[in-house]
């Protein structure tokens, strides 16, 4: 038997975190068996579809290097994969639950409907969902009113006094009593529209989907899909629900939590391998020892024997600490590629960053940069690489390299126990130091020689370097300095020098 999965969203909102765990596992269990991932679109809530969610979803998906083998741009032997073209197949596995006595037709008004649930409100009762009032209406009756014009809907008939089993893979075995199941949910509504329920038990069969592994809240649907199942005389895919994604609190993961759409984190400067990482570890183990995976090497190791039952806590620490592991896997090259977008948008190469960048995609006038700047920009990526945790951080920290930094407050320029005139003197000392380090060939050759005209004058290293640095880069904290003197060269920090002292007395 091939594996045939799916990741079926609906395009009413942005892909976020728990949807992009969904796809990820369903793609990792047909790669890891040699199956197939679909995409289907279910997009049969038109109040809230819009076309750019669905842009989103492609573009998300682009992004993170995830592909399936079936779906509404790459096509398939078993589309169309939109759910709003399929709707005259609805229609007619809708009729033939009516044709086998499974479904019926309800011509209860919506405010009949209203009336029920305002009555048992009013009377405290415990009874929820339809009354089936329309349940053991005569076939004939009914094609009667069908005929005659009259609005109706299609109705699953729950089998009453039953109870409904059926196994799921991470939970075992469950059994629901069919009392408990919503009483006699719509299939078709009276718009010709097909629910949830009854759209997806017909394109998972139709499609051949062997597995349906989806998240923990769609549990208490299932005893319906099952019935749904019976009724058409289909053996149903075997079921296996993910743990739940949690905040730190131990609730739902949302927005409260911080960042949970996938263009937020985008935004923010994430790698998307760190990110599909990082996901697939909430709720799976792969192997002992070992963080750093390709998609490839999680493909392979992937099993639903290791899935957790315990709710995936999101840490936003650790994600932060893959992040920085997988900017320092990246050539300089590489780097410079990613950071790019960000320092353009940031306006590094207009005059000096702003704050944090938008990241790609968003509109922007601001300058890119010249043949020079970018050369300058990928040869600082070692400068920073170990620092880096957001890839828009590099803007910033590299800022004092492409705009002239202002001066700081002289109380900027003083190590620890001196004073200012001090402080001037170990820069007017620097200056003398600023063309050979800056000629220097490697970090190792200007640390060996600014070291040893230290111990010669009887200086601490850390005290002579603090001023040059500040009158370099514009802060004590800054990227190393002798990569930053190489890059800025001899004339340009001497130029800073003098600015700096010309500031301070």
């Amino acid at each position: 038997m091939q594996i045939r999965d799916r990741y079926a969203p609906s395009p009413t909102g942005l892909q976020h975190i728990g949807g992009i765990r969904t796809a990820l596992f369903n793609y990792l269990f047909a790669k890891s068996r040699g199956g197939a991932f679909i995409l289907r679109l279910e997009d049969t809530d038109r109040t809230r579809f819009d076309p750019a969610f669905v842009q989103n979803l492609y573009d998300t998906f682009e992004w993170l290097g995830i592909n399936w083998d079936e779906g509404p741009n790459v096509g398939g032997s078993a589309g169309p994969y939109i759910q709003s073209e399929r709707f005259e197949l609805y229609k007619k596995y809708a009729a033939e639950l009516i044709a086998k006595d499974k479904a019926y037709y309800c011509f209860c008004s919506a405010e009949r409907l209203d009336r029920i649930r305002e009555e048992r409100e009013a009377a405290h009762s415990s009874e929820t969902g339809y009354d089936r009032h329309c349940r053991n209406i005569s076939p004939a009756e009914a094609a009667e009113r069908v005929k005659a014009g009259e609005a109706y809907t299609i109705r699953l008939k729950i089998p009453l006094g039953e109870g409904t089993k059926f196994h799921d893979h991470l939970l075992g075995d469950i059994e629901w009593k069919n009392e408990d199941v919503n009483p006699d949910p719509v299939l078709l509504k009276s718009d010709g529209f097909p629910t949830y329920h009854l759209a997806n038990i017909v394109d998972d069969h139709l499609m051949g989907i062997t597995h349906v592994l989806r998240a923990q809240e769609w549990l208490s649907s299932t005893p319906l899909h099952v019935i749904m199942y019976a009724a058409f005389g289909w053996e149903h895919p075997e079921f296996c629900h993910l743990p739940m994604v949690m905040g730190q609190d131990g609730k739902k993961l949302s927005k409260r939590h911080g960042a949970t759409s996938i263009d937020e984190f985008r935004r923010q400067g994430y790698i998307p391998e760190a990110l599909l990482n990082y996901v697939a570890l909430l709720g799976a183990s792969y192997e002992e020892g070992k963080d750093i995976y390709t998609l490839d090497e999680l493909a392979a190791r992937f099993s639903l024997d290791k899935l957790n039952k315990a709710p995936a806590i999101f840490d936003y620490k650790k994600l932060e600490w893959y992040n920085g592991q997988y900017i320092r896997m990246k050539s300089d090259a590489e780097l410079a590629e990613l950071c790019l977008p960000y320092a353009i948008e940031a306006g590094l190469f207009s005059g000096g960053p702003g704050s944090a960048a938008p990241g790609p995609g968003a509109p922007s006038q601001a300058k890119g940069p010249s043949p020079e700047q970018r050369n300058t920009f990928t040869a600082a990526m070692p400068l920073i690489k170990e620092r880096l945790v957001f890839l828009h951080e590099a803007a910033e920290k590299l800022g004092y390299l492409f705009s002239e930094p202002a001066v700081p407050g002289a109380a900027e320029f003083i190590p620890k126990k001196m004073d200012l005139p001090q402080a001037v003197g170990l820069l007017q000392q620097g200056r003398d130091l600023v063309k050979p380090l800056a000629e220097a060939a490697d970090d190792a050759g200007a640390e060996t020689f600014i070291k040893e005209w230290a111990e010669k004058n009887g200086l601490k290293l850390g005290d002579l370097m603090m001023p040059l640095r500040v009158a370099i880069t514009g802060s004590r904290v800054s990227p190393p300095l002798f990569g930053s003197l190489r890059l800025l060269g001899a004339e340009k920090s001497l130029a800073r020098v003098d600015r700096a002292l010309a500031a301070l007395t």
